[in-house]
């Protein structure tokens, strides 16, 4: 494999890169908006040349590029955060900027370059002559990753009929290479009370001063939690608190609580949710634990329900998904880091749930996601976009 070649061409396409992010972060695309990031997409890829472009009833857009035996696909979720609060902006997030090695805007690190990365990586190995009839690739843009992490491959795989033999994540590595994440699970506990005048709060059950108990002990269970030698230790955090009162003069006759639950290798959601059913505040009040689902339509209006659990998945050192992208990024770059993601990504669906087996590599850092400023490099797209073009070659010799 003639590696320079792939990496002069690479750089070639650099402005059309550019431009090509520049154009996605001036469309705003949160999840379950994204039909402009879609239509955007479907026309770059027309223009490079994918041999097949389409967009799916939940408004994924999919492009295929060769018509070999083994697909391949690269997934990049096209969706973006909100921007927070503008006053954390020191540029507007939507017009973005360029600087000589930067581009600014929403999305950029997170994950619109990977987009612009697989969409160009596939067009250098037609370019190049790399397409063979070993393989297939896939370039997926997929929505509402944001809401609800591998959602939109639930779909891909059960409704499209679509499975890929393995999968580039696309999403921000820093630089590395990336075999696993920790999975997560959003619970809720609700703790009923009785409600009375404030004047005499004796009279009631105040279900705040349950829930305060409660919280105590889901804070000490965090320390409690399972460790795993390369994934790291399982986390909770209490997200969100609500409660139900007649008035601002009453006991408070319910409470609830939102809990982000980071599953690590051994961690199951039927031992996440036990470990809190078993609180003794929670067994005391009778509290119920329960796990959130998400029903929010796509912009196509198309509603795919699913429980809000998101499994965790590592591919092994040697699998030949993780040698053959440490072989294109060796034969460019040097000898590489390979690690694993903090957060979360399609993975947990694609990997998680179907035993897909995914390996990760994408522009931009993790530090940069769903933070104001948020900004890529130009050298990172121009790099992936390069091993890209040289992993399926690899993987099919």
């Amino acid at each position: 494999m003639d590696f320079e070649k792939i990496k002069e061409r690479a750089a070639y396409y650099e402005k059309d890169m550019t431009k090509f992010l520049r154009d996605l972060v001036k469309i705003p695309g949160e999840s379950a908006g994204e039909e402009g990031h879609i239509n955007r997409i479907a026309e770059e890829m027309k223009k490079v040349g994918f041999d097949k472009v389409e967009i799916d009833p939940m408004g994924n857009v999919l492009g295929y590029m060769g018509t070999g035996k083994t697909l391949i696909g690269y997934d990049a979720h096209i969706d973006t955060v909100g921007i927070g609060n503008i006053e954390n902006w020191q540029f507007d997030p939507y017009e973005g900027f360029e600087s000589e090695t930067e581009i600014g805007g929403r999305g950029t690190s997170d994950q619109l370059g990977g987009i612009v990365s697989a969409v160009y990586g596939a067009k250098i190995m037609k370019d190049l002559g790399l397409l063979s009839d070993k393989y297939t690739v896939l370039v997926t843009g997929t929505v509402q990753e944001e809401d609800c992490d591998g959602l939109c491959w639930q779909y891909i795989i059960n409704e499209d009929k679509v499975k890929p033999e393995f999968v580039v994540i696309t999403e921000p590595t820093d630089g590395n290479i990336y075999r696993g994440q920790r999975g997560r699970m959003e619970i809720r506990v609700d703790v009923a009370g009785v409600s009375c005048h404030g004047s005499a709060p004796e009279r009631g059950d105040n279900a705040i001063y349950k829930m305060a108990d409660i919280l105590q002990e889901v804070r000490a269970l965090n320390d409690k939690l399972h460790y795993d030698p390369f994934l790291g230790k399982g986390t909770l955090a209490v997200s969100e608190i609500f409660f139900t009162s007649p008035s601002r003069c009453a006991v408070a006759d319910s409470c609830s609580i939102s809990i982000d639950r980071r599953l690590t290798n051994g961690d199951t959601y039927q031992s996440a949710l036990k470990e809190i059913e078993e609180l003794p505040s929670v067994k005391k009040y009778n509290a119920k634990v329960s796990m959130y689902s998400y029903e929010r339509p796509s912009y196509k209006g198309l509603v795919y329900p699913t429980d809000c659990y998101f499994p965790t998945w590592v591919i092994p050192e040697d699998h030949p998904a993780t040698l053959a992208t440490v072989e294109a990024y060796k034969g460019m770059f040097g000898e590489p880091v390979v690690d694993k993601w903090t957060f979360s990504t399609n993975g947990v669906s694609i990997m998680g749930r179907f035993g897909i087996p995914c390996i990760g590599f994408g522009p931009g850092k993790e530090a940069q996601a769903h933070a104001p400023n948020e900004k890529t490099w130009k050298a990172d797209l121009v790099k992936c976009a390069a091993v890209y073009a040289a992993i399926p070659t690899l993987y099919c010799k």
